[in-house]
């Protein structure tokens, strides 16, 4: 994919501006969203600029449309919590004081936004409907954090162009560098699972108003399970529950999966930490999953042509990542796929989310085949394997 950049300076009373236009943020196949991006560069350029949320331990911002409602969350991959610009202190300390404990073994660094848009892409082509829309975006905004240097060429680009015109519009660029990201889509009337699961307890819901929630808390166990989620806990997922009578929509309840940014690890976790699936320990983990999710996605997970597609369609959007790997690329499906493996096997035999997590962990690698001198492909046979060791704390 080639994105084609059109800068075009213009002014606003003693300030020039940098207008984004062309091809930069380009979404043919959805111009809904594409429409939605359109906003949010309007809205920056009107002076209405993000907003960096407090919470988290990276820079991620609210962005907003020129009345100043939310229309997206947006992290730059380099604030990301171990990107070399991430504006909160918490990672850098926790690198320099702890550095035999520091990140996540099992995953690769800096790819949270790619990790974000990936499972927004399994959740698509499985029809969960769970994850809000999330793309791979450029943005540019005052609020982000640049480093002093970019900000000192910006601030020197934009005198030169108002003091010597001429000069000026030799620049390859006068504001500050975009940068890449993922963008969710923004949900209304959503909480923390935390603040709804204790109501539930105190306040029972309708026997339909259950299976509902069942059904959406299936779809966040399969979500979670086939992209390996390293960081579920009951505080980043949603759900919205209304009332019967007061919604509009078909659903009392529905569940909206964020922050999937620590998933897709080439490894299995087996070092200090398990990061396990914290709504394992829900009584809805205790159920076997119904016969709506296996008719929802069993025919799909079992067809090794969708989950070769699938495989395909991730490959797609990951390389064109400046730090891509293949060889870890490949080590990230074979963890996805074993994981798929183990899920349609517990779809199959009845068994619980619970069981589910308690399974064996697999790997199903693609095998290498011979090629001429140094070059290896990778060949349409796979090969299955067990991952027996296991992390320090482990509760599984």
């Amino acid at each position: 994919m080639v994105f084609v950049l059109h800068w075009l300076p213009f002014s606003r009373g003693n300030r020039s501006q940098i207008l984004l236009l062309g091809d930069f943020n380009h979404f043919p196949g959805d111009p809904e969203f594409g429409d939605i991006i359109q906003r949010a560069e309007q809205a920056i350029e009107g002076g209405v600029f993000p907003e960096r949320i407090s919470q988290g331990s990276s820079g991620s911002y609210f962005v907003k449309d020129s009345k100043g409602k939310i229309l997206g969350v947006f992290k730059p991959k380099s604030e990301e919590p171990y990107g070399h610009l991430n504006p909160k202190w918490t990672k850098y300390f926790h690198k320099l004081c702890c550095p035999c404990c520091f990140g996540r073994g099992c995953l690769i660094p800096n790819q949270g936004y790619l990790s974000e848009v990936a499972a927004s892409l399994v959740d698509t082509r499985l029809g969960l409907g769970v994850v809000p829309k999330t793309k791979a975006v450029y943005l540019v905004s005052e609020t982000f954090h640049y480093n002093t240097i970019d900000r000192a060429k910006s601030r020197g680009k934009k005198y030169a162009l108002e003091m010597v015109p001429k000069v000026g519009r030799h620049f390859h660029r006068v504001g500050l560098p975009p940068k890449l990201g993922s963008f969710q889509l923004f949900v209304e009337g959503y909480h923390e699972a935390d603040y709804w699961l204790r109501r539930f307890e105190a306040e029972p819901l309708p026997e339909n108003i259950r299976k509902q929630l069942q059904s959406q808390f299936e779809r966040l166990v399969i979500l979670d399970y086939v992209i390996r989620n390293t960081d579920r806990g009951n505080d980043n997922w949603l759900i919205k529950y209304e009332k019967p009578g007061e919604g509009e929509g078909e659903k009392a309840i529905q569940i909206a999966a964020i922050d999937n940014g620590l998933a897709f690890p080439f490894k299995h976790p087996d070092e200090w930490r398990a990061y396990p699936f914290h709504w394992a320990c829900l009584p809805q983990a205790k159920v076997p999953f119904s016969q709506e999710t296996r008719e929802l996605v069993l025919s799909r997970l079992s067809d090794m042509n969708f989950v070769q597609d699938l495989c395909e369609d991730l490959y797609e959007l990951f390389m064109a990542d400046k730090g891509f790997d293949k060889t870890m690329f490949e080590r990230q499906m074979s963890v996805m796929r074993g994981q798929i493996l183990n899920l349609s096997q517990a779809l199959k035999d009845n068994k619980t989310p619970i069981q589910l997590v308690q399974m064996p962990r697999v790997v199903v690698e693609r095998r290498r085949t011979g090629g001429q001198g140094r070059v290896v492909t990778l060949g349409t046979a796979f090969t299955q394997t067990f991952h027996c060791k296991r992390p320090f704390f482990s509760s599984w």
